[in-house]
């Protein structure tokens, strides 16, 4: 039986709403919020009404009536650390989405917006694989200093819907496959997934894994612990180096790949050097997520927007090809991803869990 699904996920500036029967897409909008509209509320979530307003204004807009939706996701804030699943959006999520506990981001609205649509006309409100999914081994969590346990914090929501089309695409479950899944981004994440859990996975956001067009990732320890203790830059600023302003941003002054590319292509010795080495550290850590899996791998799997330079994935391939087949999902689909997790809830394909 057909269902109307609509998939909710919020920006910092935009809110992008796509509705689907089933898993086919019938509509999708991307509204843009102006600056001086968004600059009347104090914090993000003030801007629930204004933002659940414009989403029924713009679905009346296109024909279609709130009363026909059967089901409705969004996109997961930042959680406390969960397993992989879809999951059921009830008081406590809320609580710690409007309350910041584990810190306030845009996504924080997914759930609030979609719970509150959802209780107007009595359905079911969702959320899909946060950020914060963890399915960490004990093994993989060990960090060379008891201060520090080692985190999962990653493109789960991605990784784990290219990873389900891979298997398809194999004729296999995905709970019988062991890949390796790099997403290529603004940041960049490789997991080694083992029969449908991301056993291992870099901390893409603050520090870990591949440099990317905006992140640092590792770092020579020593040489950071002097660097913060230099005088020349506060926490804040350090942070803000790690995660917004490394990487690529931080050698070529931007993180747009095009413009590298182009740069590249007028003799930038510089600009080819980066891209080479973010190539280099890539597929070096695709050659360590190898080893997680003991050398067992049905495909090493892409996605992200990078996923679509065939020069940079050739490059990759160069040195870990020889691991197991190249699968390409190019781009970042978390419309279709979030859509994918309400489908298996409804057809019984997976039960939906309790945060």
């Amino acid at each position: 039986m057909e269902k109307n699904i609509l998939v909710i996920n919020p920006g910092s500036t935009s809110t992008k709403i796509a509705l689907y029967k089933n898993e086919q897409p019938v509509f999708s909008k991307e509204i843009s919020h102006r600056a001086e509209d968004l600059a009347k509320f104090d914090n993000i979530m003030d801007q629930q009404e204004f933002r659940e307003e414009l989403i029924v204004a713009e679905l009346e807009k296109a024909g279609y009536k709130i009363n026909d939706i059967d089901c409705i996701i969004a996109r997961g804030g930042a959680l406390r650390p969960l397993p992989s699943g879809t999951y059921r959006v009830n008081d406590r999520m809320l609580h710690d989405l409007k309350e910041g506990v584990h810190g306030l981001h845009a996504s924080n609205l997914g759930a609030v917006l979609a719970h509150r649509l959802a209780d107007k006309i009595n359905v079911d409100s969702f959320i899909v694989d946060p950020i914060t999914v963890t399915e960490l081994e004990d093994i993989a969590k060990v960090s060379g200093l008891p201060d520090i346990e080692r985190v999962s914090i990653f493109h789960a929501l991605n990784q784990k819907a290219v990873a389900r089309l891979a298997a398809r695409d194999l004729d296999k479950q995905y709970s019988d496959c062991r890949f390796i899944v790099a997403h290529l981004g603004g940041g960049i994440s490789v997991g080694a997934h083992k029969y449908g859990r991301v056993v291992d996975v870099n901390n893409a956001l603050n520090g870990d894994g591949p440099f990317a067009p905006t992140r640092s990732g590792h770092l020579p320890v020593w040489s950071l612990v002097e660097l913060a203790f230099s005088g020349k830059y506060t926490e804040k600023q350090l942070k803000d180096k790690i995660w917004s302003n490394g990487g690529v941003t931080a050698y070529l002054g931007t993180s747009d790949m095009r413009e590298v590319k182009e740069r590249i292509k007028q003799g930038d010795e510089k600009a080819q050097l980066v891209y080479d080495a973010m190539a280099y550290q890539v597929a070096k850590e695709i050659g360590a997520f190898s080893a997680v899996l003991e050398g067992k791998v049905d495909a090493i799997v892409f996605s992200g927007g990078l996923a679509r330079d065939e020069e940079f994935i050739g490059m990759i391939k160069e040195r870990v090809g020889f691991l197991a087949k190249f699968m390409i999902y190019p781009g970042s689909d978390e419309m279709r991803a979030l859509d994918m997790g309400a489908v298996r809830v409804l057809i019984g394909e997976e039960e939906a869990k309790e945060y």
